[in-house]
């Protein structure tokens, strides 16, 4: 994303940023790239392998250890057994399994989840999805298949490699495409392409019935789907909610006809990059820290409207605490754009106007994949560094005044750490031309995230991150019960960046549940879904939805 890091204060920044940015039908004839087609003995669904799998694990056995963790080391589970499974009538068999064994399943593909969804220690069986990792064109659906276990960056390298397109998914090339396709999915070409969701066609979703009975459905976009509520359930309403999906299809709403190049959007040819850091020294004063957030606000209230010409623009704004030393932005853009340059420096100075700021700049060109799949992007700064608590909410527009004191109050107490910051994510652009209740993403007029976070190595120093960033979060909105309900400002949270505080009485003070803050009015029809769908409740978790009366 900004390519050298000329100091241990940027990669760290970096690595938090990308660290939170970033989860049987018809026979179908599922390919690879055109050069790189190979025949595959298939299985009992649509087009797979199965040389591989399934493999149980369970304690004891010298693998189990190593498979039980997931990206956020505050939690380890201790189910019975881990079943890595390699295709859905494999899925199958291992929800059978459970049900029948009444034991609770979780699920698991990049391992990627903020919270203990697949972690609780009442999960008996976990799903390792990881070998499910296929990514290739389906040419009897007429759109690309992604498999719940490929990572992101095996899903852009093998579709810019294959056909010249890419998804407008995350920046995080480590995570796996299960759980952030389920809950929405953005990343840095969403303000010119839309969310993840907005180029779904179709899921293949391994489901149980009030019977115990589990099958594998497929559900898609047709207007005379018969499945077509569980397929729109997928466009948003967050992973191990409705059964397991073992395969995703992707194609854009408008282009038709059979050649594959066409069906997603062209993937950019040169990625053009500006990295500035500003130290926290004299000149970074409280008027002119709350004045840089305000205007990056601003910036983005003018220039987020569907088709604007800015909506190529994606911008990282990442003040970290005092500790730290110092904080960074980060900007992107295809290079291609008319006057790209112009706009990134033109939008650097509306940011700084008025801070009498001046930070270190870094301007970075480079071939689009290469920093898309950079390894490393996608992880805390270290092996050890695998602790941390993320929370999040949307905005509509800049934060008001007494909330820009806030954060500076808190990246600034005596309380905070070095791995504690935020992040401000530029949003909106094609993602409002779509209306709230098309998928189950209702934020859609949305200009920014907010992402809250504190990152750290040691479980003896969990409570101290914990409560800081706890605090902050709720100092923050304090004007609306420790939460950010939907509003004038804020609209609810996103929820992928899962946070079970928001269903705890405790931290969430407003009277508004934590369901609204992430679905909105969308939230009754989940319900409607997981009742036909899911009727025994098989899949749950701290923030499932749940079943209708």
């Amino acid at each position: 994303m900004s390519g050298s890091d000329p100091s241990p204060l940027n990669r760290r920044g970096l690595l938090a940023a990308a660290g939170a940015l970033a989860a049987a039908g018809a026979a179908a004839s599922v390919v690879g790239p055109p050069a790189a087609a190979a025949a595959a003995e298939t299985g009992p669904a649509t087009g797979e392998s199965t040389a591989f799998g399934p493999v149980t694990v369970r304690p004891g056995d010298t693998r189990y250890e190593s498979l039980l963790r997931g990206n956020n080391f505050r939690f380890v589970g201790r189910p019975d057994e881990i079943r890595v499974v390699g295709s859905t009538g494999q899925v199958v068999h291992a929800v059978a399994d459970a049900v029948r064994a009444g034991r609770r399943v979780a699920v698991r593909s990049g391992g990627h989840c903020f919270e203990n969804f697949t972690a609780d220690p009442a999960v008996r069986m976990l799903l390792d999805m990881s070998p499910m990792d296929a990514v290739g064109y389906d040419a009897a659906r007429g759109a690309f298949a992604v498999q719940p276990g490929a990572t992101l960056g095996h899903v852009y390298r093998t579709l810019f490699k294959g056909w010249g397109v890419t998804i407008p998914a995350g920046g995080c090339p480590e995570v796996g495409a299960g759980g952030h396709f389920a809950g929405g999915g953005y990343g840095p070409l969403s303000r010119r392409y839309g969310s993840v969701v907005d180029h779904l066609y179709g899921v293949e979703v391994v489901v149980v019935g009030q019977d115990g009975t589990a099958r594998a459905v497929v559900a898609t976009r047709e207007p005379d789907d018969p499945h077509r509520d569980l397929f729109w359930a997928h466009t948003g309403g967050g992973g191990g909610n409705f059964g397991v999906v073992t395969r995703y299809w992707l194609r854009s709403p408008g282009p038709r006809g059979s050649d594959p190049s066409r069906l997603l959007p062209a993937a950019p040819r040169e990625q053009l990059a500006y990295l500035v850091t500003w130290p926290w020294d004299e000149k970074m004063t409280s008027r002119a820290f709350t004045r840089l957030l305000h205007n990056f606000g601003t910036w983005h209230e003018r220039n987020s409207a569907p088709g604007s010409p800015y909506a190529g623009l994606y911008a990282i704004l990442i003040p970290m605490h005092r500790r730290a030393g110092g904080f960074l932005m980060t900007v992107q853009i295809d290079a291609d754009i008319p006057g790209a340059r112009t706009m990134v420096s033109e939008f650097a100075k509306a940011v700084t106007e008025g801070t009498g700021l001046a930070g270190q700049e870094t301007w970075l060109s480079m071939p689009w994949l290469h920093p898309t799949t950079w390894p490393g992007t996608g992880e805390p700064g270290n092996v050890g560094t695998r602790r941390y608590k993320i929370k999040a909410g949307y905005l509509r527009r800049s934060f008001t005044d007494d909330q820009l004191t806030a954060i500076h109050r808190n990246l600034t107490n005596s309380s905070g750490t070095a791995g504690g910051g935020m992040l401000l994510v530029g949003y909106g652009g094609q993602v409002g031309a779509v209306p709230a209740d098309a998928t189950a993403v209702a934020q859609r007029d949305v200009i920014m995230k907010a992402v809250y976070q504190t990152i750290w190595s040691d479980e003896r120093d969990d409570a101290t991150n914990l409560a800081w960033v706890r605090n902050f979060y709720r100092d923050v909105y304090a004007d609306s019960g420790g939460v950010p309900v939907p509003g004038v400002v804020s609209d609810g949270s996103y929820i992928n960046y899962p946070d079970t505080d928001l269903a705890d009485p405790e931290w969430n003070t407003s009277g508004v549940p934590w369901h609204t803050l992430y679905y909105k009015d969308n939230y009754p029809r989940l319900q409607q879904v997981k009742a036909r769908w899911d009727p025994r409740d098989v899949f749950h978790h701290a923030l499932s939805i749940r079943p209708s009366a």
